[in-house]
């Protein structure tokens, strides 16, 4: 059995925090009406489910509709929503006119990148090498590269990440993002040129460290990985403290893993990611029922974002405990919601022999 930690099992475990490609454009909070405005600083602060909210206020009140169909798509584009997040792009681009050609752009990167996540591959080429006829830009190739690889074109789909590579000097965040690429498809070995170039930037700023200790962690360079983001985390820059978290797992140190997860509880609240990481430190320690304690506050929590991982190792727990018949029920269950998930299947078999 395994237990599921967030930064190494899949790109779909990236937080809000980290949507790094995938919330492209800018915020731009001062267009739209003032309930617009508050909602994307709500984003910026990574509060999705207020930032709806406000969108669904600013509506009421009659505020522009292209800026708030905007937001809403964006908050659900990071909530993982995107079949209704790409239905929040395409109003707001019916409702946008000839007077705002760089807001329907904006858009339109917004709609390609909800129709990658819904697996429209043939699609996204295609729009695309449309909007590339207009302006080059690493984050359409970015795109097309991970298309034609989801569809086993590497050879092409090497060629655009090459593209976005050239044109992306010094971004962490996009040859991270062609990495997961790689990750997701079982081909790290070409994927981690990509991280060895980026090892060559200078880091300069938290958000920099951060990237750069994420690449350590992917390379498995845990040491390493401490050491840069020991300064961020010393600023109390979320990300990096989240990761450090999982560094610290990974280093068997489960006293200073508890610890960072502590902070990140007194710095951003209660939040999912948190409560899985104070479960894994439990599990790791061989606490069992404390762990079970640190999941039940996690799935308490209104927000959906972070469960799957809560579940899964809630079977892992019962499991630990031997009560397989309880983490049979619970497997079923989370077979139910994630039906694509191999693990899930694996553990699923496994307790049916029990």
């Amino acid at each position: 059995m395994r237990i599921h930690i967030p930064y190494r099992e899949c790109i779909l475990w990236l937080s809000a925090a980290a949507l790094g490609f995938f919330l492209t454009g800018c915020v731009q909070r001062s267009a739209g009406g003032s309930l617009t405005q508050k909602g994307m600083s709500a984003i910026e602060a990574e509060d999705l489910y207020g930032a709806l909210s406000l969108f669904s206020e600013a509506q009421a009140a009659g505020e522009d509709e292209v800026m708030l169909q905007r937001g809403q798509g964006i908050a659900l584009l990071g909530l993982g929503r995107y079949e209704e997040a790409a239905a929040a792009f395409q109003k707001a681009m019916d409702a946008a006119d000839e007077r705002m050609p760089k807001t329907v752009r904006d858009l339109k990167h917004y709609y390609v990148t909800t129709q990658y996540r819904l697996d429209h591959y043939e699609e996204v080429i295609r729009s695309c090498q449309e909007l590339l006829q207009e302006e080059s830009s690493a984050d359409l190739y970015f795109l097309l590269g991970a298309s034609w690889l989801a569809q086993g074109e590497a050879e092409t789909a090497r060629e655009y990440f090459d593209h976005a590579a050239s044109l992306s000097t010094g971004d962490y965040g996009m040859f991270l993002q062609i990495y997961e690429c790689y990750e997701k498809h079982n081909l790290t070995g070409v994927g981690d040129e990509y991280l060895q170039t980026a090892l060559g930037f200078v880091a300069k700023s938290s958000e920099d460290q951060y990237e750069a200790g994420k690449i350590y962690f992917y390379l498995e360079q845990y040491d390493r990985a401490r050491e840069i983001l020991s300064e961020p985390v010393d600023k109390n820059y979320l990300p990096a403290m989240r990761l450090m978290g999982e560094v610290y797992l990974k280093l068997e140190d489960y006293a200073h893993a508890q610890a960072m997860y502590q902070s990140v509880l007194e710095k951003e609240g209660e939040s999912a990611d948190a409560y899985n990481g104070l479960a894994l430190c439990a599990l790791s320690s061989g606490n069992s029922d404390e762990a079970l304690r640190w999941i039940e506050k996690g799935l308490a929590l209104e927000e959906e974002e972070g469960k799957q991982q809560l579940r899964f190792n809630e079977i892992v727990a019962y499991e630990r405990k031997l009560d397989f018949s309880t983490a049979l029920v619970k497997a079923e269950a989370y077979n139910e919601l994630y039906p694509s998930d191999p693990a899930g299947r694996k553990e699923l078999t496994f307790l049916r022999t029990r």
